[in-house]
């Protein structure tokens, strides 16, 4: 069982930075592909970006590409989320999520290709 705690959302303005985390414990981080996934009020959950195990391969969805960058360090076992520029577009609530026995340069953009899933941070941006 992998188990995902978000950490970091909060309140900013238009424009601001902030940088999520994701912590995973459980079963061997290091072979996960993590994503972060978004939902608005009203909104079906939207995919974000994306991290292959090592980190090597990632994808974002193109409302966040250069300003959403997507990291992670496996000898912490936390995925990071670093959102710079943001809209109040931008606000919803963030999950982090693990595809577990996926090849290792493997990721995706779809949601039910991931098995684990957080409990989700907020993030509100104020215009």
């Amino acid at each position: 069982q992998v188990h995902l705690v978000e950490s970091g959302g909060g309140l900013v303005q238009a424009g601001g930075s902030l940088r999520l985390s994701c912590a995973a414990s459980g079963g061997t981080f290091s072979r996960y592909a993590m994503g972060w996934f978004r939902q608005a009020p009203g909104k079906e959950r939207e995919f974000v970006a994306a991290i292959s195990w090592s980190g090597g391969s990632t994808y974002y969805t193109d409302s966040v590409k250069v300003r959403f960058t997507i990291s992670r360090d496996n000898a912490k076992n936390t995925v990071y989320l670093q959102m710079n520029s943001l809209k109040p577009e931008d606000t919803a609530v963030y999950y982090c999520a693990a595809g577990v026995g996926v090849a290792s340069g493997e990721i995706s953009a779809r949601r039910t290709w991931y098995s684990y899933w957080g409990q989700g941070t907020q993030v509100t941006v104020s215009s």
